[in-house]
């Protein structure tokens, strides 16, 4: 019997693919896994017997991941479950950035007492004209799910569509248009495009990208289009850009007290994902994830270890072990088993970064002594039987 605890509301259609092995408690310190949506996790006291955190959405920003692998306690995203939602705003902000539909709908609000105010709205569009996307070239950093499924319908569109990701997987190569320029450099999107849109996720590294050097480079009248985390782009520096010329439209999907109000921010209030679809398939996709974890063992989409699948365990034990990426482990491991007579049928080792996790199946169960010794091995953070 395993115990779930939500710390925000998760959509009903992903709780239901809990089986009867499951009881949901109101007592975090009771749970087995944990379901999170924004909750911010950092200041949390992480319950000892606490084994998977999994984050119905991609970003995992609110949860302290390296203090989590150390304890051997795994997390979990759900990667492309709400790409589409995200996708459609995406298209829906170059539109509402290239046409002042909003200002033409505001102005039709504060006529509305106008009799005339059909013909009122004739003399006063021009002051709401845009431009269409339709040959216009759009800059894409970033060819994970959504920026895929963006830079696809951008051609469909009739726009001419660069993509930059030095790191981008195979599946995403594979379904992403053909007529997509693949760019080997972010600075070509910045010199070339009209419209640019970032979809990487928030590291020190691309923390911002988007500043006063990239701003400088860009075309003038450039539309930057932010909706996957506010501090990829310096704000101060957009409006800054705006303020010259050089930006014509900022598109965030993240309100602040930067841009909020200001002139060439279209600020959305975090919609992106905020669809009943995408709730659902976040849902849907995190319990999955939580259940072949705590069932079998196997780690699909974690953000803090690496992927293990060793399917369903159709022998007498499973032993999972949390562990540095060290040398000699295995080695230490392996004895541990031998040393009390018990034949290893499978195995598997994966590492990512200084972390590494390891399975292995075996012909009878793990005694408590077995795990003892497997747990006191230095530089093993945690040992669970799985089964």
């Amino acid at each position: 019997m395993f115990k779930y605890h939500c710390l925000n509301p998760i959509a009903e259609v992903g709780l239901e693919k809990f089986s009867s092995q499951y009881v949901k408690t109101d007592q975090v310190e009771e749970a087995d896994g944990i379901l999170v949506r924004s909750a911010a996790m950092h200041d949390m006291e992480l319950p000892e017997n606490l084994l998977a955190i999994a984050r119905a959405g991609a970003g995992t920003n609110n949860i302290p991941l390296d203090k989590c692998a150390e304890k051997g306690i795994v997390v979990f995203n759900t990667p492309g479950a709400n790409a589409n939602g995200v996708k459609e705003l995406v298209i829906a902000g170059m539109l509402l950035a290239a046409r002042d539909v909003v200002g033409g709908i505001e102005w039709v609000k504060e006529n509305e007492s106008d009799e005339n105010v059909g013909k009122s709205a004739e003399k006063a569009k021009k002051a709401f004209a845009g431009t269409e996307i339709e040959g216009k070239k759009l800059g894409i950093v970033g060819l994970g799910a959504i920026g895929v499924k963006v830079a696809n319908v951008a051609k469909h569109l009739g726009m001419e569509v660069y993509g930059y990701d030095p790191y981008v997987s195979v599946d995403a190569a594979w379904n992403l248009s053909r007529d997509v320029k693949h760019v080997l450099n972010v600075e070509e999107i910045y010199a070339e495009c009209d419209y640019i849109t970032i979809h990487v996720p928030l590291l020190d590294s691309t923390k911002g990208m988007i500043g006063k050097e990239a701003i400088n480079q860009m075309k003038d009248g450039v539309i930057i289009l932010n909706f996957a985390r506010d501090l990829l782009v310096d704000e101060q520096a957009v409006l800054e850009g705006i303020k010259s010329g050089k930006v014509r439209k900022y598109v965030s999907d993240f309100p602040n007290a930067v841009t909020a109000g200001q002139e060439g921010c279209i600020v959305i209030p975090h919609l992106g994902a905020s669809t009943e679809e995408s709730e659902d398939n976040c849902a849907v996709m995190a319990v999955k994830e939580l259940k072949n974890y705590l069932e079998n063992g196997n780690i699909i989409n974690s953000v803090n270890y690496p992927n293990c699948d060793m399917g369903i365990c159709v022998q007498a034990g499973r032993v999972a072990i949390f562990h540095r990426n060290i040398a000699n482990m295995i080695t230490k491991f392996t004895a541990c088993f031998g040393d009390n007579g018990i034949n290893i049928s499978d195995m598997t080792n994966k590492s990512r970064g200084e972390v590494a996790y390891t399975m292995i199946d075996i012909e009878a169960p793990a005694s408590e002594d077995i795990i003892r010794k497997l747990q006191s091995v230095d530089g093993v953070f945690r040992v669970r039987v799985v089964k």
